[in-house]
């Protein structure tokens, strides 16, 4: 068994070692919670998520550490200050995040720091930085502090750019800079911003700036080096470039592995507000069930551009309903049969082999339909200790994915009311099926039949009574 992943630094994939035998330790830049969270945020920490599970299955003992940074330009911006405090604001927007991840069932993180709970940390790297003589505080004596980029020969590793070709550093005045490029590790108090959303520091009051706080949040949980960094692709710089240039410069090993999952687009477009085409999680969450959401948002290969359009969600229930039609008729034809309960969950070879190359969850979810469809070619043909089998490795490779649709998550869950209405309507007219069948009106069964056939609604008669579904 190999893990292989695709490594952002080395431009390549890579066999995944870890530093310590059986154990993975995964940082994952969690959101600045400045406003609601959009499906882009719930793609990002979806991704993280399955690399959560897999690598669990694998038996590895995973430590997930998901950050909030929650000081920040932008959330002293977005708060009102009479109304609402900046770090009010933070929390609400939190909050939301919070509850987007749990519709979706993606597992909490090992820890999910604050940045603002780690100051002391970062102020620490600072001291070290400007000791190795790779940070300068300002001349200016405005307080500022910036990372020396010209004396880091490495700079640019990651994203594979030559000092020279970089856009200038737009996160902090570049009042006391030296090089345009410098980017801020701490930055000094302004007369306009609360005194709530600023520390004391040797250089004077201030507060981080955004790249140091997960370096020192990711060193604080994980050590000085650790396995896997992640986040999403328009992380990669500036903000994870500077990530490694500042932790390596004060002498820390930082991550292993560098892994990046895509992003979402809309209608061929990149989300963005001056476009007015964001899509936020809770209008997302309300257009199907959050099954469906999940499902559709983990279909794709981790490191591919999802393009959100019009049908996509109604594709991505086809799919999901199949795999529940397929559990449900395995079910009703096990019940009272030495076959109920049975089918050990194991995970087949092929989904294993997907999984292992580099997270391949379009090919993992090929195989899930490969069984599906045996699964009911077996209870067409009776054979009931072949679809048992298959059943039990349905449900491992959906558990996997968190998709498992008898899983306590899912139960009843996004129930909306136009399908308690369509429910309550089709179980009606099998009812006045039955009763005609049993009063041998067979015409009048028939009719109500073909009447539900013509709808797009299928009618298995089985041992347990009638069943229907919604024809694919």
């Amino acid at each position: 068994m190999t893990i292989r992943l695709y490594d952002t630094k080395a431009q390549a994939l890579a066999d995944f070692v870890p530093i310590v035998d059986g154990q993975a330790g995964l940082y994952v830049c969690g959101p600045t919670v400045q406003s609601s969270p959009h499906i882009g945020h719930l793609r990002s920490a979806l991704v993280y998520d399955l690399w959560r599970r897999w690598l669990t299955h694998r038996g590895l003992t995973v430590t997930l550490v998901r950050n909030v940074t929650d000081i920040d330009d932008k959330i002293l911006a977005n708060a009102t200050g009479s109304t609402e405090q900046w770090w009010a604001l933070a929390y609400r927007y939190e909050l939301e995040f919070t509850a987007s991840y749990q519709r979706l069932g993606i597992l909490a993180p090992t820890y999910e720091p604050r940045a603002t709970a780690s100051i002391g940390q970062m102020q620490q790297i600072i001291a070290r930085l400007i000791d190795r003589g790779h940070a300068y505080a300002a001349a200016d004596g405005s307080g500022d502090v910036y990372f020396d980029t010209a004396s880091w020969p490495a700079y640019g590793e990651l994203t594979h750019q030559k000092p020279a070709d970089m856009v200038a550093a737009a996160d902090a005045d570049p009042r006391g800079k030296r090089d345009a490029r410098d980017f801020a590790l701490w930055k000094g108090s302004k007369a306009d911003e609360p005194e709530s959303a600023s520390w004391p520091s040797a250089w004077g009051a201030g507060r981080p700036g955004w790249h140091i706080e997960c370096s020192a949040m990711a060193a604080r949980y994980l050590g000085e080096n650790f396995d896997i960094h992640g986040g999403g692709l328009d992380l990669r710089f500036p903000h994870h470039e500077n990530e490694i240039a500042q932790s390596n410069a004060a002498g820390d090993a930082f991550a292993n592995y560098w892994v990046h999952n895509g992003l979402v687009n809309v209608d061929g477009q990149k989300m963005s507000k001056s476009l007015g085409n964001s899509i936020y999680a809770s209008e997302f969450l309300e257009l199907a069930r959050p099954l469906v959401v999940r499902y559709y948002l983990g279909a794709a290969h981790y490191r591919s551009t999802i393009d959100y359009h019009d049908g996509a969600l109604v594709e991505a229930e086809a799919a999901l309903e199949r795999i529940e039609v397929f559990l449900a008729r395995a079910d009703r034809r096990f019940a009272g049969t030495r076959f109920a309960g049975r089918g050990l969950p194991v995970v087949p070879d092929e989904f294993a082999a997907a999984m292992d190359d580099d997270l391949a969850v379009p090919q993992a979810l090929g195989v899930l339909h490969e069984h599906v469809r045996a699964g009911n070619a077996a209870l067409d043909a009776e054979d009931l200790a072949t679809a048992a089998d298959i059943r039990g490795e349905v449900i491992a490779m959906t558990e996997i994915l968190g998709i498992n649709p008898l899983a306590p998550q899912w139960r009843g869950n996004g129930d909306d009311p136009s399908g308690r209405a369509l429910a309550a309507l089709v179980e009606r007219l099998i009812e006045d099926r039955e009763k005609a069948r049993k009063s041998r009106d067979f015409a009048a069964a028939d009719r109500i039949r073909d009447e539900l056939s013509a709808a797009g609604i299928s009618i298995e008669d089985t041992p347990s009574g009638s069943h229907w579904s919604i024809e694919q």
